[in-house]
């Protein structure tokens, strides 16, 4: 693969944990007993993608493997709640796909060109004036701020292209793309020119343009591994069309038809959907065609069998490529847009240590909680999900925290507080 281009990077990605609360009383003169006002802890920041439409490659990641956004600024005096955390938005190409390194599942698809949190920021802890109480005027104490989330990432680009130029290489491929579009992609007489797709914007007519992509050819076992297209097979995916290029000059002694069905093979063995992709045959280097006609005549007859429009042409002397863009152009104004790929990650539960130690005061009927693996809890609960409430409330029963609870004379209506969560107890 070149240098200059990369589709593939694997980084790590840490959001901002939470700000400590504070734990400071109100001074003013002439006010006795001013009571407890320390301020919240300020959020973490997130982790953000974003696209950015000037990027066309995930380069920028080669060196670059560790994000880190900022940490929430802790809780002040006159219930002063600290400063959030800066999220770190990070710019991507469009078509990026997102996924969690550890089973692959995609978490997003960058193609829509909406922002993703991959990672969101800690909360922040509660200060002191969240804990007075009637018998407890003066709580001495503060909640630290929760740790922000963190995922090890794959980030794989998967071009955004109309038509997908496929076929063997040297089959002209490169010059096609030039001479339809104002793309230069480096053109020379010998295999593995292109060593990574290339994009051009093809202007049929007024309003009507679509993009095409040269992707770099494809050997026969690059489905496998093989070549240079098993690393940018992926790119095809995304086209709605593509232009199967064949050469039919037999410079190079070799078989259209029998290319036209190799090539093929290659796309079904990578993925089933692709064979199934809608293709124009485009019977190329036909300026350098003798009077044996019996390779583009099989080649024609192949292409009739599986329902493809066939076109001869010759890219060099742009004989035939107008016919052939028209033809495109035609086609993808009855195919529907490229569809994103549907996220699958799924978020694992954590695993909860509830063995850890547990502290439990009360004061009246306010129930205050504490301890390590509460702040694993609370941080990986998603309070907006019914799901992820039912999961917090299970682990809480289950770890006999209910028990030691209602043991001590908790009863329904009491206020639980965990870190900066408050719900009310039901039996």
């Amino acid at each position: 693969m070149a240098a200059s281009f990369v589709d593939k990077a694997r980084i790590s990605v840490r959001a901002g944990a939470g700000g400590n609360g504070a734990v400071a009383f109100h001074r003013e003169k002439y006010v006795a007993a001013g009571g407890p006002d320390g301020g919240d802890g300020g959020r973490g920041g997130d982790i953000v993608f974003t696209v950015d439409e000037n990027m066309s490659t995930l380069m920028d990641f080669r060196y670059k493997r560790k994000y880190v956004a900022g940490d929430g600024g802790r809780g002040d005096g006159k219930r002063c709640s600290g400063r959030d955390g800066e999220s770190l938005r990070i710019k991507v190409p469009r078509g990026t796909l997102v996924r969690d390194a550890v089973t692959g599942a995609i978490m997003h698809d960058m193609s829509s060109g909406g922002d993703f949190i991959a990672a969101r920021g800690g909360r922040g802890g509660w200060g002191n004036q969240h804990f007075a109480t009637p018998t407890r005027q003066v709580p001495n104490f503060a909640k630290p701020g929760l740790v922000g989330e963190s995922h090890d990432l794959i980030l794989e680009l998967k071009l955004l292209a109309d038509v997908g130029l496929v076929g063997f290489p040297n089959v002209g491929k490169s010059t096609l793309l030039s001479v339809v579009s104002k793309a230069h992609p480096k053109i020379a007489n010998y295999p593995f020119t292109t060593l990574y797709p290339n994009l051009g914007v093809v202007y049929v007519d007024e309003g009507v343009s679509f993009v095409m992509a040269d992707i770099p050819g494809i050997i026969e076992g690059a489905s496998g591994g093989a070549g240079l297209g098993h690393d940018f097979l992926r790119h095809i995916d995304r086209c709605r069309l593509l232009i199967h290029l064949v050469d039919v000059s037999g410079s190079e002694g070799r078989d259209p038809a029998a290319d036209f069905d190799a090539i093929n093979a290659e796309l079904a063995e990578y993925s089933p959907e692709l064979a199934l992709r809608p293709q124009i045959v485009a019977a190329n280097k036909c300026d350098l065609l003798g009077d044996d006609r019996s390779g583009i005549d099989a080649l024609r007859k192949k292409a009739g069998e599986k329902g493809y429009r066939f076109f001869e042409l010759s890219a060099a002397t742009t004989r035939g490529t107008r016919e052939l863009v028209n033809a495109a152009a035609e086609m993808l104004s009855a195919l529907p847009p490229i569809a994103p790929f549907e996220a699958d990650y799924v978020k694992p539960e954590p695993v909860i240590d509830t063995s850890e130690e547990l502290n439990i005061e009360h004061d009246d009927n306010m129930w205050i909680l504490d301890g390590p693996w509460l702040q694993k809890l609370v941080a990986s609960v998603n309070f907006s999900d019914v799901e992820s409430l039912h999961w917090f409330d299970r682990i809480l029963r289950e770890s006999g925290v209910y028990e030691r609870m209602e043991k001590m004379g908790c009863k329904d209506g009491d206020i639980v507080s965990i870190n900066e969560i408050t719900f009310e107890y039901k039996e």
